[in-house]
């Protein structure tokens, strides 16, 4: 299948193929208890391997959860799912799969049967850092049209339509800039530890490159001379995106997460390495899916949206008057979802600046901003909150009035820029 992007946007040809829902083999598929994500062999290097997991296209019910026994990628292997089984119980009860440190990276996981909301993700072949396949262009034209050996942050900034000065208003609204369709990340949790200490330094970085600039878009952004202390089940705290995720073209989601031991980087342990896909067509929107991006030391849960018809909200929060050391939660929720957005977590000790966050939310929709505040070493809490409806430009701002402070939001509203 060829694509083609608008003439207004770069010139983006993928390939790809996977079997319809519909097809007796998906059909009877859908009928198996387990998932399994496999990547085939692949030889031909015009596009997008065949058969790659789509992360974006899980069926789900009225509520938002996904129906049980999604189809595999991949039909030419089915007798994979008893391949590599370390234990196997009765239905109902946990399916386990652990994936070889092998090279090949052919396995990814096979979920628990308690695990219903998490599907598992295909790591595109040659796309690994750590043996130099990634930076190979000719062995695949997609490599080449996202830029991946270009390591350069994405160069386009956030709120560029915010004051735009060529709007043309028809019935009180701007149909010039008009919302785009975006991705939205609601958290990034390490899922799974293959090793045996209870908590471990991780450090490293996951990040997008998309149609409207395909240079890196960090989501997670963490050196090794600053990694975090995590433990299994613990969120990794996301420092992005720098602006808004277009879902315009097939997005790319790379990562590179090691698991840091000793005082040289080559003695660091693998997390999770490579490149997978989300694509823009089929699908769910306006739905929260999670998937897994399994490695050879543990596995980390990616939980999103595509979000139709989406506006850019970039908010800053300053903490001002502060009277004494306090800590606080900034969580933000985003109308029709219940996954919450964590934006800030820690404590504050004097007035200061919160990092700059940007949410891809419906137009006209309502965004809820949720502040908890509690005395340092104190169990009691408060929650203070305010709440935003979603624009195409301009801007808003809330103050509230705290025993230990002021806190000050800004909201600036944008649409992405077309053809960058």
């Amino acid at each position: 299948m060829h694509r083609l992007s608008s003439t207004t946007r770069p010139l983006l040809t993928f390939m790809a193929s996977a079997p319809p829902y519909w097809s007796p083999a998906a059909l009877a598929l859908r009928l198996l208890p387990l998932k399994v994500a496999h990547i085939p062999d692949v030889r031909h290097v015009s596009g997008f391997p065949r058969g790659y997991r789509n992360i974006a296209s899980t069926r789900r019910g009225a509520k938002g959860k996904p129906n049980r026994g999604l189809p595999i990628s991949s039909t030419k292997n089915h007798s994979a799912i008893s391949q590599g089984m370390k234990k196997v119980e009765a239905r109902g009860t946990t399916l386990e799969v652990r994936r070889s440190a092998t090279k090949e990276r052919k396995w990814a996981v096979v979920l628990s049967n308690d695990e219903e909301d998490v599907s598992p993700v295909e790591i595109l072949p040659k796309s690994t850092h750590r043996d130099g396949s990634l930076y190979n262009t000719s062995t695949h034209v997609w490599k080449r049209n996202y830029q991946v050996a270009d390591r350069s942050e994405t160069r386009v900034e956030p709120m560029m339509l915010s004051n735009p000065t060529n709007c043309t208003i028809r019935n009180g609204r701007c149909t010039q800039h008009v919302p785009r369709h975006m991705l939205q990340c609601f958290s990034i949790k390490l899922a799974k530890l293959f090793v045996d200490s209870g908590t471990v330094e991780l450090y490293g970085y996951i990040a997008v490159r998309d149609g409207l600039d395909p240079l890196l878009n960090y989501v997670v952004n963490l050196s090794r001379d600053d990694p975090i202390i995590v433990e299994q089940g613990s969120l990794i705290k996301m420092s992005g995106p720098k602006r808004g995720i277009d879902m315009y073209n097939i997005i790319l989601i790379e990562y590179d997460m090691r698991i840091k031991t000793g005082e040289k980087e080559d003695d660091d342990l693998q997390l999770i390495d490579g490149i997978s896909v989300i694509e823009d067509m089929g699908g769910l929107w306006n739905c929260a899916f999670t998937t897994r991006i399994a490695g050879d030391h543990g596995e980390i849960d990616f939980t999103s949206s595509r979000v139709r018809r989406a506006v850019e909200a970039t908010v800053e929060v300053t903490i001002s008057q502060v009277q004494s050391s306090f800590d606080l939660c900034l969580r933000c929720f985003i109308g029709g979802f219940d996954e919450e957005i964590r934006l800030f977590d820690g404590a504050i000790g004097e007035s200061r600046g919160l990092k700059r966050s940007v949410i891809a939310l419906v137009e006209g929709s309502t965004m809820d901003l949720k502040f908890r505040i509690g005395a340092e070493s104190s169990a009691g809490s408060a929650e203070h909150g305010c709440s935003f409806k979603a624009d195409t430009h301009g801007h808003a701002t809330r103050g509230i009035k705290t025993g230990f402070g002021l806190i000050s939001v800004k909201v600036t509203w944008s649409t992405l820029i077309h053809g960058f």
